[in-house]
């Protein structure tokens, strides 16, 4: 086994950290914070608790970051110190101490890389996820449930704010379709590589002959809009319903029509909304998400003309994006990245982070491909 390079090692390590530092700019960094720290002093503050909950997250998540990034840096001197200390004493076990820490420092320093590639116009702000079941009856609406499951745990496990906001459910399992907030600092940019359709393979347990059933489920992320998105909706153009919400089974959970249904009669764009017990609440939360799915229409729209000026159309990406094999083997594999795991009830507990940065990079690397083709 070839000696390790420690010199090599700790010189990529500092390199990557400088790298990281100048892309985050810290000086930046450091004049958000101070402006975030004077936001939430003020008095009234929670006047507005929506945005004082938006000030005082992106304060944490702020300083979080800054002290991630020294932390980093003042780990990659103390693990020098430790190298020279154990070569000088002969010391063997500091010497695989070292090691073992630059292979954790290396593995902080791809996951704060990671902070550096959400520079999308939106990647900053929360996101609005909707999961729909797809072809394959039954186990497509318990496929649905699975993964709305997973991507709840996935928040639990990351500590963001997740909010279901409505719930469709299937007649004999699973869900025909939910929607959920999620409000955390990058929650789009994070969450918007999960876009697209999802594959399950496995042994039915709807089929009382036990035989293999593919099924799928369509996942749609957009960016929670805020008051300067200027998406103008006009009466004329939407059609509001109420009905008295819903749970499992049909089963009444209340007697008044709180629930809404708005349909954005130009695009066929349906959103409904049951989570809150107020019909006010509900339209509002629902035209929130209209005007999100809006906006991100008009952007793909923007993006379709200018692919089209330059004679360069390709598919989407988000079509058949990731595949759960669970029968006859286990495997979960993204299709654009080529990731996988075999740890399947990893996945499905919330276990994607793995999946949700290799997506990153390669959206990363597709953007910096098309920009160098034009």
């Amino acid at each position: 086994m070839a000696e390790f390079d420690f010199t090599q090692a700790i010189g990529e390590a500092r390199a990557k950290y400088e790298s990281i530092a100048k892309a985050l700019d810290v000086d930046r960094l450091k004049a958000d914070i101070k402006d975030l720290e004077t936001q939430a002093a003020a008095p009234g503050l929670w006047d507005d608790p929506e945005n004082a909950q938006k000030i005082t997250s992106r304060l944490s998540a702020a300083e979080s970051q800054l002290k991630r990034l020294n932390s980093a840096s003042q780990r990659i001197d103390d693990v020098e110190t430790l190298v020279e200390l154990g070569h000088e004493e002969g010391d063997q076990d500091s010497l695989d101490e070292a090691q073992s820490e630059i292979g954790e420092i290396q593995k902080d320093l791809d996951q704060m890389e990671i902070q550096t590639l959400l520079d999308g116009e939106y990647d900053e702000r929360s996101a609005v996820v909707t999961i729909r079941s797809g072809a394959g009856g039954v186990d497509a609406a318990d496929f649905a449930q699975m993964l709305l499951r997973m991507y709840l745990r996935y928040c639990e496990r990351n500590g963001f704010k997740a909010k279901v906001m409505d719930t469709s459910y299937a007649e004999e399992a699973g869900i025909k379709s939910a929607t959920f907030q999620v409000d955390a600092p990058y929650a789009y940019g994070r969450l918007s590589v999960e876009g697209g359709t999802h594959r399950l393979v496995r042994i039915s347990p709807f089929d009382n002959q036990g035989r293999r059933q593919t099924s799928f489920a369509a996942v749609e992320v957009v960016p929670l809009v805020e008051a300067t998105d200027h998406i103008d909706i006009p009466d004329t153009d939407i059609r509001v319903d109420t009905y008295c919400s819903s749970g499992p089974g049909g089963q009444g959970v209340n007697t008044t029509y709180s629930a809404v249904r708005i349909t954005h009669l130009p695009t066929g764009i349906v959103v409904t909304m049951q989570d809150e017990r107020s019909q006010i609440q509900n339209r509002a939360s629902a035209m929130a998400v209209l005007q999100s799915r809006l906006l991100v229409l008009r952007h793909e729209e923007e993006a379709k003309k200018k692919k089209e000026l330059a004679g360069d159309i390709k598919a989407s990406w988000g079509d058949q994006m990731r595949s759960y094999v669970l029968h006859p083997y286990q495997m979960v594999k993204d299709l654009r990245t080529g990731y996988e795991t075999s740890q399947t009830q990893a996945v499905f507990d919330g276990d994607i982070n793995a999946f949700i940065e290799a997506g990153i990079r390669w959206r990363h690397e597709q953007r910096r491909a098309a920009e160098t083709e034009e």
